[in-house]
């Protein structure tokens, strides 16, 4: 039964030739060992010792004559100093009454200017600042210098004096830097006015020591905080010392600026007198130069490399304010000086991204973001910025300063609207400034947005028509670019273009200036959506006309429409090559995928692991662009993917843009393309199952972005401090190995990228079979077959049987099924009970639970039921209560329920689930291809198509509420909001509104409950932190719009919708659904509202009983006059018809081959005054056998019109 053992079982020999003992714990060998028994190891090591001994004995004399000829100078060189420093104190006490000890009030100059110099020099030869008296002696030579200074014997040195002085200063620098606590006012003020006089009088040889000068001078600053110009006890106040070697211009004068602004202005807490004394006594140019050359040098005096963070953020608030000083009435500009003040701001702000950002503003509650998620809003604060830092930072991101950029980058500019009149070069400084203040702000990213959005090429001087809109004059300059002109010719540009170092495709030029096109560019593609989100359908198509400059800004603003579409080519190619070519553009090898399909059903899953490399090892780097912080690929990847659906959003809401414009089907094999995507998807599940069991063992069950959507904080975890950080540890991995999976997946699934995140590129029919493929694969998966029929009558594998009574059905489904989550996706029995608890007859062969999913439906989604989770708008069409959650609670705190007590948190949990469950029977009507007639306000299905969007950049590509999908909740408000776009700035004024909204909520369980609320409570909620005390005002209205639509939403209705949402994502894949648009899942959910197609519903209709259609294949007679009768049918009583049978009036999108159950005819009698009848359950029409066209027609009009015959067979 077993095979022999063959083999040996004697353990092989084992000989060590590494000269190491093999066991280290082993007991050491004893001193008695004879000498036979020594190891070759001994022997080697006996000889290296010997060898080691031998060499340090011939090291030994050496190193010994070494050491004594050192010491020898180093005592010849003490004596030689003595000698100096008495012949020194001997020509001093016979000049004058000096002595060492006793030095006198005042000194006389010296009787020559010769015998100074001589004096100097002898002095510099022994001074040194380790000795006290050295100190005295300096002091006494720096007053007869000072003595001689006056007499103008070294008032203007010669040659001779220039390298004494030098090392005069650099002596004084030496002894200021050892100055102890003992030390005199005096001793410091006698060196202060020693350098004093030598910045003035040798500049250009002081300059050599700036550093060391200004550090010196730097510590005595710090010492004395007190601010006062001059210290008490001083004569000689630092400051003036330092503005004195600030004063001179020479040709060393950056170098003097550079060490000025590394060792003074990297200093916390600078006395003000001391930033006053430099506006007035230095060069802000100069500073500016010095500053741009410390941020440039490739050498250790980079300040980023040298200087800690809270260095440099105060280095950058100095730098802020001197700027600022020096001309505080008008912004900078972009241009020259200014520039490079841009330049300077834009490296330091970036480097110090994200220190300000933790740091800027205490933590808050509500989210002031883009996203719409209030969890987006958390981050990680650190200790809060020093209060002058703060506020010389947030100075940047004043309205004035960002508003008034553009106008001074264009002042010297031609003033016109010709798009020749600028270019890239000149938007660039503008470009990469703007961008960092908008990555070191995300909480203040809105309102930078629509300043930069409301600024113009000129001042606001009243001649409106001088000035060009930003969002014009960006495209103008971002178009302008080879970038955009390249990769709107041709994609496969895009690959070197993101990534230099990626393998050139074709004939793309390289661009010396890349970085800089780039920059116009990603700016225009941050300012664009923001304009899209204020301006409304009406506006957007003003484009197409030249704007009067008597309208709106917002309607000035609006771009030609050949413009975007020349712009939607553009994105179009760009996100084209971002998601197909993403391997290349990371730098990635594809890796050769040789498994089949078969192999995932075989369960070789190791072929799989070996088939793709492991996260750590083929991690995609993600290239940062043009130097910017986090403006990486994979951020502008969905940068872009938001601001292209955008526009194909508002394209499909009114057309102004070719039919076939977003189709990319030429970049594709079309013959070809399902199978490859269906195969992709298989990998895409074979690479996730490997995955499923984390590095540590336990699955990835995504708890870390439940508890961010419920928003709960990491922070407030239960837990010692070491614990909590065991556990951010461990939830970054996860992170981190997720974001790797995801990056992987997406170099080796390019068609379900685009797919997911780009599903215009390809035609609607063909992602509808592509989104039947997958569910049929998930069944597959699941049940092992695809057909429904073998399923439902094997009994003994449904598993999920309920009653439900047909006058609670939404409460008896939700108890029964809630607790299943996914296992909904599985086949269910179900038994109706009628009004006196009789359980119905009837055989579910998929048709009862049709009739189950249509009737919880009607019943879920009707407005007027009880339930009052969904409610409609003037079109009737519905969303999520957005006031219900807030309702229930407010009636929790009426009836007297604390927050914190386990009743309101599960009434409160309860509610949620209860939108969860509703995602769920839509997603099970979706994944069993059974239509239903409900029909969903678009915002509400924008959120659907974009659960699954990109992972990149989630903010910039997730939904973003807009003033045009406002229309879709509240008309009176949308109404209202385009008003106050255009009212003047004394209109608004007088409305006296605040950044701040009044909900009123009605806390009733039952819609009919509102009339017998006597006061509905109203609840004011402030839309920005302080909004109660922020007056809207014509500049920052825009703002106010967009946190209005953001309030009405996305916030508001934020936890219901995320509930449905969550429900929907469990039956079915939130990819799958990323596939279409709002108007495409709405015909996913109800059908095609197209004209129905009876030919095809002809084709594909079963009969029963006596219309039994026979072998020689002609119809029943009465079936004949059914078809021609209803051919002659209008399309409103054709879709009644289909309505009556079907319980929708649309067909399915792949034609009625797709219906589930097939429509069906039977007979049902010969009595020619009986009406036809249906189940709608099986799809069924029961109609009698009539022997002429009229009575048919007649009967046939009269029930599919009053409803009349519904009965369960």
């Amino acid at each position: 039964m077993f095979p022999s053992f063959t083999g040996s079982a004697r353990r092989p020999r084992q000989v060590n030739l590494s000269g190491r003992k093999g066991n280290p714990f082993a007991a050491a060998a004893s001193t008695g060992q004879s000498p036979s028994a020594q190891t070759t190891h001994n022997t080697i090591a006996h000889a290296q010792a010997e060898r080691a001994l031998r060499q340090q004995e011939r090291q030994r004399p050496p190193a010994a004559t070494t050491i004594q000829r050192s010491w020898r100078g180093y005592r010849d060189r003490r004596k030689m100093r003595d000698v100096w420093r008495r012949e020194w104190d001997a020509w001093e006490e016979a000049d004058t009454t000096w002595t060492r000890d006793a030095p006198p009030n005042q000194s006389s100059p010296y009787p020559s200017q010769a015998s100074c110099l001589s004096q100097l020099r002898l002095l510099l030869h022994f001074a040194s600042p380790r000795v006290p008296s050295d100190m005295d002696r300096l002091k006494h030579f720096s007053k007869r210098y000072h003595s001689c200074h006056r007499t103008s014997l070294t008032a203007c040195p010669s040659h001779e004096w220039l390298f004494p002085l030098s090392r005069l200063g650099k002596l004084a620098i030496s002894m200021l830097k050892r100055v102890e606590p003992p030390a005199t006012a005096d001793d410091i003020e006698e060196l202060l006015q020693l350098l004093y006089t030598l910045a003035g009088t040798v500049p250009e040889q002081m300059a050599l020591y700036s550093d060391e000068y200004f550090a010196a001078l730097g510590d005595i600053l710090e010492k004395h905080r007190d601010g006062a110009a001059f210290i008490p006890g001083y004569k000689l106040s630092p400051n003036l010392a330092i503005a004195a070697l600030l004063r001179p211009m020479t040709a060393r004068t950056t170098l003097v600026y550079e060490g000025f602004a590394s060792q003074i202005l990297c200093r916390p807490n600078l006395p003000e007198v001391t930033l006053r004394i430099i506006l007035s006594e230095g060069s802000i140019e100069q500073l500016v130069l010095a500053c741009n050359n410390l941020l440039q040098t490739p050498s250790s005096r980079n300040l980023l490399r040298t200087k800690s963070s809270e260095e440099l953020l105060w280095l950058v608030s100095y730098f802020i304010f001197l700027h600022r000083m020096t001309n505080p009435k008008e912004p900078r500009s972009t241009e020259g000086s200014d520039g490079m003040y841009v330049t300077i701001l834009s490296k330091l702000i970036s480097h110090l991204a994200k220190e300000i950002e933790s740091r800027i503003d205490p933590p808050v509650n509500a989210n002031l973001d883009d996203g719409g998620s209030p969890a987006a809003s958390r981050s990680t604060p650190g200790s809060p910025l020093p209060p002058f830092v703060r506020h010389e930072i947030l100075t940047l991101v004043s309205q004035d300063h960002v508003s008034g950029l553009l106008a001074q980058t264009t002042a010297t500019a031609k003033q016109t609207e010709n798009a020749s009149a600028v270019g890239p070069k000149q938007t660039s400084h503008l470009a990469v400034y703007a961008l960092t203040l908008l990555r070191a702000f995300p909480r203040r990213g809105e309102e930078i947005r629509v300043w930069l959005y409301m600024s113009s090429t000129s001042k606001q001087d009243g001649r409106m028509e001088s000035s060009m809109p930003a969002i014009k004059y960006y495209y103008n300059a971002a178009s302008q670019t080879s970038i955009y002109k390249l990769i709107r010719d041709e994609p496969n540009h895009a690959i070197s273009l993101l990534n230099p170092r990626a393998r050139r495709r074709g004939n793309t030029p390289a661009l010396p200036d890349r970085d800089e096109q780039w920059e116009v560019i990603l700016l225009f593609l941050e300012l664009y959506p923001i304009v899209l989100r204020v301006m409304d359908d009406e506006e957007f198509l003003t484009g197409a006309v030249a704007a009067d400059t008597s309208e709106s800004w917002t309607r000035r603003s609006a771009l030609p429409l050949d413009q975007v579409k020349d712009l939607t080519v553009f994105l179009k190619n760009l996100a084209f090559s971002m998601y197909w070519n993403a391997s290349d553009i990371a730098g990635v090898e594809e890796p050769d995928n040789k498994n089949s399909i078969a192999e995932y059903f075989s369960g070789n899953l190791s072929a799989i692991h070996d088939n793709h490399p492991d996260a750590r090892s083929t991690r995609p780097q993600d290239t940062v662009i043009a130097g910017l912080p986090k403006m990486t690929v994979n951020h502008i990847k969905g940068m872009v993917t938001g601001l292209l659906r955008m526009i194909y959003e508002r394209d499909s809401r009114r057309r102004f843009l070719p039919s076939d414009h977003w189709l990319m089907t030429k970049w594709f094999e079309m013959d070809r393309f399902i199978p490859a995507v269906v195969q992709e998807e298989e990998e895409k599940h074979k690479i996730q199952e490997s995955y499923e069991p984390d590095a540590d063992g336990q699955p990835d069950d995504g708890l870390d972005e439940e508890m961010e959507e419920e928003g709960e904080s990491h922070d407030t975890l239960i837990g010692t401090q070491r614990t909590q950080q065991v556990r951010n540890i461990e939830r970054l991995k996860r992170q981190q190995r997720k974001a790797s999976r995801r990056k992987y997946l997406e170099t080796v699934t390019p068609r379900l990228e685009i797919l997911q995140n780009m599903p215009f590129f390809i035609p609607f029919a063909t992602r509808v079979q592509i989104f039947r493929h997958f569910v049929l694969l998930d069944q597959m998966r699941r049940r092992g077959t695809t057909d429904h029929e073998m399923w439902h009558f094997r009994a003994d594998r449904i598993s999920h049987r309920a009653r439900v009574h047909r006058e609670s059905i939404f409460d008896d489904a939700f108890d029964q099924f809630y607790k299943l989550k996914e296992g909904l996706k599985e086949p269910i029995q179900i038994s109706f009970v009628d009004k006196f608890g009789t359980i119905e007859e009837g055989i579910d062969g998929g048709g009862v639970t049709k009739e189950f999913l249509t009737s919880i439906t009607n019943e879920a989604f009707n407005p007027m039921s009880g339930l009052n989770l969904f409610v409609e708008n003037d079109q009737h069409l519905l969303y999520p209560n957005p006031t219900h959650l807030d309702e229930r609670k407010e009636l929790l705190r009426l009836a007297g329920e604390p927050e914190n007590s386990q009743f309101y948190r599960d009434s409160v949990r309860d509610l949620l689930q209860r939108y969860e469950f509703m995602g769920r029977i839509i997603g099970k009507c979706l994944y069993e291809g059974i239509l239903v007639d409900i029909h969903f306000a678009p915002f509400f299905l924008l959120k659907w198509s974009l659960t699954g969007g990109p992972h990149s950049a989630s903010r910039e590509s997730a939904y973003r509420a807009n003033l045009n999908d406002l229309r879709d909740l509240d008309e009176a408000l949308y109404q209202g909001l385009l008003q106050l776009k255009n009212y003047k700035a004394d209109e608004i004024d007088s409305l006296a509104l605040t950044f701040e909204i009044t909900d009123t909520l009605f806390p009733a369980d039952h819609p009919s409950s509102r009339h017998l609320v006597a006061a509905p409570i109203p609840r004011t909620i402030e839309l920005r932190p302080g909004g109660s005390n922020i007056p809207v005002t014509s500049a920052n209205r825009p703002v106010y719009i967009s946190y209005i639509a953001r309030h009405r939403l996305s916030m508001q209705p934020f936890q219901q919708t995320s509930a449905f949402l969550k429900g929907l994502g469990q039956i079915i894949a939130p990819a799958w659904l990323s596939m279409f648009n709002q108007h495409e899942l709405q015909t996913l959910v109800s059908g095609s509202a197209s004209a129905i197609d009876i030919a095809d519903l002809r084709r594909n209709t079963h009969y029963g009983g006596l219309y039994v259609v026979g072998d020689d294949g002609i119809e029943h007679p009465t079936i004949q006059l059914f078809w021609k009768t209803v051919e002659d049918f209008a399309d409103e009583d054709k879709k009644a018809l289909l309505k009556f049978v079907t319980s929708t009036p649309r067909a399915p999108l792949l034609g009625f081959s797709n219906l589930n159950p097939q429509f069906s005819i039977r007979d049902s009698g010969n009595d020619q005054s009986r009406l036809p009848t249906t189940s709608t359950c099986v799809n069924l029409l029961k109609l009698p056998v009539y022997r002429d066209a009229k009575t048919l027609r007649e009967k046939l009009l009269h029930s599919i019109h009053s409803g009349a015959g519904f009965d369960l067979s």
